[in-house]
């Protein structure tokens, strides 16, 4: 399965439960395959930026006015980060966390891959 495969799989998967795609994070190869089947950097509808891990970005409403943000791993091992939004909450602030999220992810792969090499 190529990665696009699994980036819809996990697309599917979450829109089965009602979450929405806000961002898309591909690592260079990733990224160069979405270019070639598509001639461009939009995965359905969503600009792709590349980072170093590959990784999706959700969100939904969540009980009393509050916002769920989703960032999930598309890889062979599930793994995702999650986190509650208050609705009066600064998006500066909001984007400070979701920074430090991707960072989260990004160390917890690096460990992994320096465990494996070990």
């Amino acid at each position: 399965m190529g990665q696009l495969d699994k980036f819809r799989e996990t697309l599917a998967t979450y829109r089965k439960y009602g979450w929405q795609l806000a961002r898309v994070m591909m690592r260079p190869d990733a990224l160069a395959e979405l270019r070639g089947a598509t001639g461009g950097d939009d995965f359905e509808s969503v600009a792709a930026r590349e980072f170093p891990v590959d990784a999706m970005w959700f969100v939904r409403p969540a009980e009393g006015g509050r916002e769920a943000w989703e960032l999930r791993l598309v890889g062979e091992s599930p793994y995702a980060l999650f986190e509650l939004f208050e609705p009066d909450e600064a998006e500066e602030d909001r984007e400070d966390v979701r920074r430090e999220m991707e960072a989260k992810m990004q160390e917890r792969l690096n460990g992994e891959s320096e465990r494996l090499i070990h």
